[in-house]
């Protein structure tokens, strides 16, 4: 009979290295250096920046109808928010499951802050949290096209005229977008108003989404109205440069620039559950009384959602 062999387990040295040797004819494969990866990693991060400058040098990239370059939007635009979004503001975005992944839905919010920066905000979180990366096209006011340089990053971002043609085609064409009803009113209102919504306006928005059968999507934003406390209104000097307000909070124009940077309040973009328009057929947007009946139910679940949201919270620069 054949004596078994023994192996022994260690060589006997304290610390010896026990992983299994590799199969015989098979070289040990070294530890990654992590100064290696590092190097490699950064490697590739300059060779992408390059080839995204080669692009946009050369006009090798692509822009719709309304003149959204998604590439520059995605590399660009939205990072540079990224900071005032996860570190100054610390927004929590909830409800994302309510945003549907693919396919026209309409954002209906809340509008505070005296700069609308609630808006950028909420683009921010459907871009970066939520699961499909979903841009929001946002409907915005004709100031904004109507002002050197903001005009053209609006455009560039996607966003458009808040018109109800523009709106359709948005929809119509499986985007996501976003409109403020309470427009200039909301984001110029005082702080002793803040968290009250005002009114809605006609309901031009309920009607693109019914002509287009999108569900619409209410959306509560709690922490704007903190950020630049407005306690008084300049209107003549408003009129004199052609702003819908002039703003006078605790810090500005006292301090001038400086009280332009927003005070530090803690977020919560909400997104509701979606009120559902396809149950109507598109000459529906025709009937008044229901398109003031829906623009009120969405209203009415913003309102309360805002209340809630302001019970949980303890402190407006804390959470």
């Amino acid at each position: 009979m054949r004596e078994a062999r023994v192996i022994p387990l260690h060589s006997g040295d304290e610390g010896a290295d026990d992983r299994p040797e590799p199969p015989r004819g098979v070289a040990a494969q070294p530890d990654p250096d992590p100064a290696q990866h590092d190097t490699a990693h950064r490697q590739l991060q300059l060779a992408e920046l390059l080839a995204f400058l080669r692009r946009r040098v050369t006009g090798d990239y692509d822009v719709d109808d309304f003149g959204f370059d998604a590439e520059l939007t995605d590399h660009v635009l939205l990072p540079s928010l990224g900071p005032l979004y996860r570190t100054w503001f610390r927004v929590e975005a909830i409800g994302m499951r309510h945003v549907p992944d693919a396919g026209g839905a309409l954002v209906v919010a809340n509008h505070s802050g005296t700069l609308p920066l609630d808006a950028l905000m909420t683009a921010v979180a459907l871009h970066d949290d939520h699961p499909a990366g979903r841009h929001l096209r946002m409907l915005a006011a004709d100031l904004v096209f109507s002002t050197p340089l903001l005009a053209t990053a609006a455009r560039k971002a996607g966003h458009t005229v808040a018109c109800n043609p523009d709106a359709e085609r948005l929809l119509n064409s499986g985007e996501l977008a976003g409109v403020w009803p309470e427009g200039f009113k909301g984001i110029g209102k005082n702080f002793r108003d803040r968290y009250k919504l005002q009114r809605f306006g006609r309901g031009g928005f309920v009607a693109a989404a019914l002509r287009t059968r999108a569900p619409i999507i209410p959306c509560a934003i709690v922490g704007a109205e903190e950020i630049y406390p407005m306690l008084g209104d300049l209107k003549p000097l408003a009129r004199l440069i052609g702003t819908p307000y002039f703003p006078l909070t605790p810090l500005f124009p006292w301090l001038g620039p400086l009280g332009m940077v927003p005070l530090p309040s803690k977020w919560y973009i909400e997104f509701g559950e979606p009120i559902a328009t396809d149950p109507y057929e598109p000459a529906a947007a025709d009937d008044p009384m229901l398109v003031f009946n829906l623009a009120d139910q969405v209203r009415d679940t913003i309102q309360q959602t805002l209340y809630r949201l302001l019970t949980q919270r303890r402190n407006p620069f804390l959470g």
